[in-house]
């Protein structure tokens, strides 16, 4: 088996989804930092010419960049061992992917960002890891670090919402904390494509730096415990009774996960609305042609979660993970449709289905792209 280069450094939010796969499904890797002369030469212009995280770079030169499509790659070529194959586990394991990549991001930078007591040199030293050595090699990691504290506010942490994004985590660490009590990972002791989206801000910003990992370990103990599961090659089951290494029969989505569907909803489901229509707006306005690579955000979505009006960056990629989700809806079969209204009216999820762009979003060359 040949082993791959992953790049990626500890404190990257996506990288964390990226090696938790590759730790799972025993893939031999080693992990290297994108500071070399080779990633700059050689594999970042086959990485669409961004320097994004995580990216692999395979022996014969191959290069797969971001996440999603390092997992859908080696789905493919191993029969899709953690795509649950009952049709209601895989919808709901679609729809953590994209919570978990794209629903936690305020939390992950606040708690990151606005805690330098706790945080200071624990971030400074990983930011160093980044640069690499050299002269100067302080200030732009400072820079990196600068940068990065003031895109905390383009998802939405500010002064004001702070309490807001606070309260919401806490419930959503105890809704959590609440589910691994019963079950190893999402679906059951076998962790499955939601398990993978929800370690990407669970581990790095959440589950690592020092601020949070008091918070993780005060609200949710056993959510610290799955980060650990998901870090580990092993199944890692030893608390649990039953240590069967299956998802749960009878395509069961459990109670608990339904409530940290709910706790989860508060927040994902007016942004996801609210970035919908911020997105569509823009693709009115801009003439955008087929094949043009999507950016980063495509106007600022704007909404209300408890009582407090939140701003943040629309970001077409939720978009891109979401249709997933609508496609295996569309998929269902009558019987099977009707047990997932229901589960999605009590979990209050059930709008993100009627999320849509105008456009659909594609990958073309390592880079995702408008249809």
């Amino acid at each position: 088996m040949q082993t791959v280069t992953l790049y990626a450094v500890p404190h990257s939010l996506y990288a964390g989804r990226a090696r938790s796969y590759l730790i799972k499904a025993g893939i031999r890797y080693r992990e290297l930092a994108p500071n070399s002369e080779h990633f700059h030469r050689v594999v970042k212009p086959k990485a669409g010419g961004r320097n994004s995280l995580p990216t692999i770079a395979f022996e014969n030169g191959d290069v797969v960049r971001d996440g999603a499509a390092i997992i859908d790659h080696f789905e493919a070529e191993t029969g899709h061992g953690f795509s649950p194959p009952t049709p209601k586990q895989r919808l709901i394991s679609r729809l953590f992917d994209v919570i978990g990549a794209e629903g936690l991001l305020r939390p992950a930078m606040h708690y990151r960002w606005n805690f330098d007591e706790e945080n200071a040199a624990f971030l400074k030293y990983h930011f160093d890891i980044v640069v690499g050595t050299g002269e100067g090699r302080e200030g732009l990691a400072e820079k990196v670090m600068g940068k990065m504290r003031k895109a905390a506010f383009s998802f939405g942490v500010t002064p004001g919402t702070v309490p807001v994004v606070e309260a919401l985590y806490r419930d959503q660490l105890v809704a959590l904390d609440a589910h691994f009590s019963a079950h190893g990972y999402l679906l059951g002791n076998r962790p499955c494509i939601g398990d993978f989206g929800m370690i990407a801000p669970l581990f790095a910003h959440l589950g690592r730096d020092p601020k949070a990992v008091q918070v993780m370990t005060d609200h949710g103990v056993r959510v610290h415990r799955w980060v650990e599961r998901m870090n580990r090659e092993a199944a890692d089951l030893l608390e649990y009774e039953n240590q069967d290494e299956t998802w749960l029969p009878q395509d069961e989505i459990p109670e608990t996960l339904i409530n940290v569907m709910a706790a989860m909803a508060e927040d994902f489901v007016p942004e996801t609305l609210a970035a919908a229509d911020a997105i569509n707006r823009w693709l009115a306005e801009k003439d955008v042609v087929p094949g043009s690579t999507c950016p980063r955000g495509a106007g600022d979505a704007e909404f209300e979660i408890r009582g407090m009006e939140i701003t943040a960056i629309a970001q077409p990629y939720r978009f891109y993970l979401l249709k997933r989700v609508q496609d295996e809806y569309a998929a269902l079969g009558d019987d099977d449709r009707n047990a997932m209204d229901t589960i999605l009216a009590a979990s209050n999820m059930a709008p993100v289905l009627n999320a849509t762009l105008t456009r659909e979003i594609g990958r073309t060359n390592n880079l995702e792209v408008w249809l």
